[in-house]
């Protein structure tokens, strides 16, 4: 008798794999898609080169061929090497905090405090990471918080979805309201001629209403995993990893040790709140204070110099994953930018939205907006590319410009969470080690509801004729 083959679960592609495909996959576009160009105009209002919205033209083919295709990979890395270089040097610097275990205490005492009111640590988490990215535009900043939520759920009964979803999504909420980000409406706002931070009401009402919807939505997955752990979509991992990043919940002690560390840490991100507002600090200003973080929390820890050096190489190594697939990430837009087909697909859909009625072209402008982020997760990049085509364009339609600027905003951040082309997410997920299609079927249905939220917003703005102030 022939022994029945046992059969083989296929394994999700590794996160490295769904990048190199999608690079590969834009390489082709390059032979099948008209080259086109928009040109390059330096603004004196945005303080940076933007589009001329009238200088659209078809150009030459520019195929990428396969050793292009090669080298955009590498490109990438060089393009975003200060965002890699943060990413190294925080995650060994707050490795050297975590080891000196404050941290450990700390959740340790706030999860036994919490004890039958877990609930409140998902909504108050959210609160406190959408204040980051609501002032100074926090994102690449929430991958080292990772582990440290994932520990935190994991006391309190959930697992690392909810750890990292409330980290995430408490960011993205922030950033995406955007009321005080200087980095996506700053910009935005800077290229359509409004001014800076101006119709802040909205956008308040806005970041109330996802404060309001998106924890209910993680708190429901949550109550499910704690009442029946087996309803985890990442159940695998839970088991795998029991015991090993997993804070047992006590009335820890916190030696004055631990209370100086937790100080150095507090002190430090406060620095960083201001250096960023204050002085527009950029990712390499905001690595050297953890890199000082890390240095002073070791010393006033307990920790010896070599003790130090030990856990930085480790922090380092541990989230060197995450700082590579920003770099492969970043390879879709070489590859896109050197077959010149990005300024064709943005012109494109352009064009669709001119000829829609004005309530229908401000939802059309949301969609657009998301579907040239998957190519541009980008902030900053993805403003100065579309604003001053969409600018002008609101005035044809006959929509305000801050309705613009709010599509932008919407489309821009909200869905980070679910597209594999957004290297901080890709980096959070290689840190917490959960896979791609699990952390999809849990935050799909999440962003499902912010860009509904989005959408009713979009109405509000056309029929109030949203404007400047």
């Amino acid at each position: 008798m022939k022994e029945k083959k046992e059969k083989k679960s296929i394994a999700f592609p590794h996160t490295f794999v769904i990048l190199f495909f999608i690079i590969a996959l834009m390489a082709i576009c390059t032979h099948l898609i008209p080259a086109g160009s928009y040109e390059r105009v330096f603004s004196e209002t945005a303080n940076r080169s933007v589009v001329d919205p009238d200088s659209f033209a078809y150009v030459e083919q520019s195929p990428v061929g396969f050793f292009a295709f090669l080298h955009a990979i590498p490109n990438g890395m060089i393009e975003v090497a200060e965002i890699m270089v943060f990413i190294f040097v925080v995650g060994g610097a707050f490795n050297i905090i975590t080891q000196t275990g404050a941290m450990e205490n700390g959740i340790k005492k706030l999860a036994y405090r919490l004890q039958g009111r877990e609930k409140l640590i998902i909504p108050l988490m959210m609160f406190v990471f959408s204040l980051g990215g609501a002032t100074f535009g926090m994102s690449e900043e929430t991958i080292i918080f990772i582990p440290i939520g994932i520990a935190l759920a994991r006391a309190l009964g959930y697992d690392a979805i909810v750890g990292m979803g409330m980290i995430t999504f408490g960011a993205a909420i922030g950033f995406s309201s955007g009321f005080l980000n200087p980095f996506n409406v700053g910009v935005a706002q800077k290229i359509a001629e409004l001014p800076t931070f101006s119709g802040m009401p909205l956008r308040i009402a806005v970041w109330v209403c996802m404060l309001a919807a998106v924890p209910l939505c993680i708190l429901r997955y949550a109550g499910k995993v704690k009442r029946d752990p087996s309803c985890s979509y990442v159940r695998d991992l839970e088991i795998s990893q029991q015991g090993s990043t997993t804070i047992t919940i006590e009335d820890a002690a916190l030696g004055l040790r631990d209370v100086l560390v937790l100080l150095v840490l507090a002190g430090g991100l406060a620095v960083i709140v201001l250096g960023v507002i204050k002085f527009s600090w950029g990712v390499l200003d905001i690595a050297s204070v953890f890199l000082g973080m890390g240095i002073l929390g070791g010393v006033v820890g307990g920790k010896t110099p070599n003790e130090m050096a030990r856990d930085f190489i480790a922090g380092a190594k541990d989230i060197a994953m995450g700082a590579l697939i920003v770099g492969i990430a970043r390879g879709i837009l070489v590859v896109m930018t050197e077959g010149q087909i990005l300024d064709t697909i943005v012109h494109a859909l352009a064009m669709v939205i001119s000829g829609l009625p004005k309530a229908v072209a401000a939802e059309g402008m949301l969609v657009v907006q998301c579907v040239i982020n998957f190519f541009i997760p980008s902030g900053s990049g993805q403003a100065s590319t579309t604003m001053p085509i969409m600018t002008p364009l609101a005035d044809i339609i006959g929509i305000s410009r801050q309705t613009a600027v709010l599509a932008f905003q919407f489309g821009d951040g909200f869905t980070n969470a679910i597209i594999p082309t957004h290297g901080t997410l890709c980096a959070s997920l290689g840190v917490a080690g959960i896979p791609f299609n699990k952390w999809f079927k849990f935050a799909l249905p999440v962003v499902a509801v912010e860009l509904a939220i989005c959408a009713v917003f979009m109405m509000i703005a056309v029929f109030t004729n949203y404007g400047p102030f």
